[in-house]
């Protein structure tokens, strides 16, 4: 009987050391992720000095990850490709693609209810558009 405690104590030690190093885990990537995202900085596109062709860009805030092709013809954005887009709750953020082809800007409103997922995706587009291509 006293084995069987001791045995049953390590194992649920054990179990409670493994759910707290999850969660110390998941903490830790939650807190880089808030960061990363409050920290997105848009460079700002200057449409006039790019040439036709397709551009790339990604941006991987942890939880958050974002991959697209944008189509850029006659200094104009033509069209987004969302080529990726990890996220939990984040897809209503995609209309925020739109909004940019729409206002040839970064300067767009957010999706209210994925505002992280639509800065992620802006700062893809930037990243695109401000890189060799």
């Amino acid at each position: 009987m006293f084995m069987n405690k001791k045995v049953f104590l390590g194992i649920a030690a054990f179990i409670v050391i493994i759910a707290v190093a999850f969660a110390a885990r998941y903490l830790y990537q939650l807190k880089k992720y808030k960061d990363m995202v409050s920290n997105i900085q848009l460079s700002g596109i200057n449409l006039s000095t790019l040439e036709n062709g397709v551009y790339t860009g990604s941006y991987n805030a942890v939880m958050i990850a974002v991959d697209v092709a944008v189509t850029v013809n006659n200094h104009k954005i033509e069209s987004i490709e969302l080529i990726k887009h990890e996220h939990e709750r984040g897809a209503p953020a995609e209309a925020v693609i739109d909004r940019v082809v729409e206002s040839q800007s970064l300067n767009v409103d957010t999706v209210s209810g994925a505002t992280n997922s639509s800065r992620v995706i802006l700062k893809a587009i930037d990243n695109a558009l401000n890189s060799e291509g």
